[in-house]
């Protein structure tokens, strides 16, 4: 492997982990936080990625924007549906057993399956990336890499950052990680933990749909990607620990890693490389890398 290649095997690894740690945050804030097992945390990837496909005309014809214009209108409605499913659906389980949980949550992801059939068909289908971003960087004397997986890395970067800012430096953050600690607590000191735990739902949600919105140019719009997703993210959920959103990025990362250097060195045993990690590391840490936090 010459360094050209090396590079830009690296540079996929550190794009794959991010966007595997967008939609994974989102699973730990809802997870660590709420105490809800959220199966249809995947689902809300794959809408993003239709929305990405199936809002770009809309946008295009009212407003007269492209792919940024489709983000943002994406990144409204994700916060709107993730606030109308936490008071509809989700506010009942916060003292109910996981089981029921599991059962909830598994039966929106079939909703939303059949919902997306119903609206869109069952077709595989490809966003095109913005102008501005579909050109090449050359890396070497031939080898060029794609502008586009760089801009996913600085947005998941971004928001990442911007995580971290909001839960260690505000008073938002302060009143979510204290509810996460002792909710009852917090509602004696007059905090609306209803309301609380609604917008980190609806956070979380629209985190998992920008996730889904950025990828669709990369990784194509096929039924049933959430569910992969799914399994990998709760994969990041319990290396990085439950409720750690600096654990989950370190675990993304070291999934993208594992994953993508697997796949070129030993393509035989890609396909267990990852959960030989996870074996590994909860042999050394059972709870995860770092705590909620």
């Amino acid at each position: 492997m010459d360094f050209a290649t090396f590079l830009i095997q690296c540079l996929n690894s550190l794009q794959y982990g991010l966007l595997l740690f967008l939609v994974a945050s989102g699973l730990t804030l809802i997870f660590g936080i709420m105490g809800v097992i959220n199966l249809a945390h995947g689902s809300f990837y794959m809408i993003g990625a239709y929305m990405a496909y199936a809002l770009a005309p809309v946008v295009a014809a009212t407003f007269g924007g492209g792919f940024f214009a489709t983000l943002a209108a994406g990144l409204v409605l994700a916060v709107l549906l993730g606030y109308v499913l936490e008071w509809a659906f989700f506010s009942f389980l916060y003292e109910r057993e996981h089981l029921q949980q599991v059962l909830m949550t598994y039966g929106l992801i079939l909703v939303f399956e059949e919902l997306r059939s119903i609206l869109v068909g069952d077709d595989v289908h490809g966003v095109q990336a913005p102008e501005m971003l579909a050109g090449t960087l050359p890396l070497g004397d031939v080898m060029t890499y794609p502008v586009y997986r760089l801009f996913i890395s600085g947005v998941c970067l971004l928001l990442a950052l911007g995580m971290f800012l909001v839960l260690k430096r505000t008073r938002l953050g302060m009143m979510i990680r204290a509810g996460s600690t002792n909710r009852e607590m917090v509602q004696s000191l007059g905090i609306d933990i209803k309301f609380l735990y609604r917008v980190v739902f609806a956070g979380g949600v629209a985190i998992a749909v920008l996730a889904g919105m950025v990828a669709a140019p990369v990784s194509s719009v096929y039924p049933g990607m959430g569910n992969s997703v799914l399994i990998i993210c709760f994969v990041v959920v319990v290396i990085g620990g439950i409720g750690s959103i600096r654990g989950a990025l370190l675990a993304a990362l070291l999934i993208g890693a594992v994953d993508t250097f697997g796949k070129v060195l030993l393509p035989q045993a890609a396909g267990v490389l990852v959960y030989v990690l996870m074996a590994l590391i909860l042999l050394w840490k059972p709870d995860g890398l770092f705590k909620a936090g």
